[in-house]
């Protein structure tokens, strides 16, 4: 069931493009630690730690800790931590970063988190109900009582079904080179494949390479994705809506 054989090698072939899907990162980080922790102060006045279990190279965690919280942070891409730890040193933040899988989540951090999140589709990459589940079950075992979770996943609601449809990230200019960023996805049922390229132009040279990388999602509802939160044993769980993506939340029991 565990996910470090398959999904991490797309995560380690990004890792050093993942800020290019930003027209610009610290702006973007910027905006999502102030909204989430808008979120958060509404939801859990009193939290102070955090854990983040899919942090890739640490937008929300870097985020968070900047807006004041104790941030513990672990993602499947050992080369999304790595990249994770230079940022949030570069950022003057005070990060615990490790390489761990989300599904093995309560036996590596252990529990009593007053927050415990999963950004940016992450979850999705787990292909079934049964998996998503347990993911949610290591979730809610991580948080203390009367703490929560924090999810953010795609409207896959409103998004287009199909074969070759196309998801432009834009262009980007960067240390002398043009970087063309896009996604191609091919459904199969509520499975998709995702191809990403990174097309890379020197501008001097002219010189022209390219990058592709593969993973599947699960297209899930968001609908779907409470009644399995709920399922999993969390309460008072809903939709909080975003500029970015849906946000789920839902509170352990007390």
């Amino acid at each position: 069931m565990l996910l470090l054989s398959g999904m991490s090698d797309f995560y380690d072939d990004l890792a050093h493009h993942y800020h290019l899907l930003f027209e610009d990162w610290d702006t973007g980080i910027e905006r999502q630690g102030r909204h989430l922790s808008a979120i958060i102060r509404d939801h859990w006045p009193r939290a102070s730690s955090i854990l983040d279990v899919s942090c890739g190279i640490g937008t929300q965690a870097i985020a968070l800790a900047a807006n004041g919280y104790r941030v513990t942070a672990s993602d499947l891409s050992a080369k999304a931590i790595d990249r994770a730890r230079l940022e949030a040193q570069k950022r003057g933040q005070n990060i615990s970063f490790s390489v761990c899988d989300m599904l093995a989540a309560h036996s590596h951090h252990g529990g009593g988190f007053d927050l415990v999140i999963s950004c940016d589709n992450a979850l999705p990459h787990l292909l079934t109900d049964e998996s998503i589940s347990a993911a949610l079950k290591q979730i809610l075992e991580c948080a203390r009582p009367g703490g929560g979770c924090l999810i953010t996943i795609r409207d896959y609601e409103h998004e287009k079904r199909g074969k070759n449809i196309f998801k432009p990230y834009g262009v980007r200019v960067e240390d002398g080179n043009r970087y063309a960023i896009f996604q191609v996805w091919d459904f199969e049922g509520d499975i998709y494949d995702l191809t990403m390229f990174v097309v890379k132009e020197d501008l001097q040279s002219k010189q022209v390479t390219a990058e592709t990388m593969h993973c599947r999602y699960y297209a899930i509802s968001t609908a779907k994705m409470m009644r399995l939160m709920e399922q999993a044993g969390f309460e008072q769980v809903t939709r909080v809506e975003s500029s970015y993506l849906p946000v789920l939340l839902g509170t352990v029991p007390a």
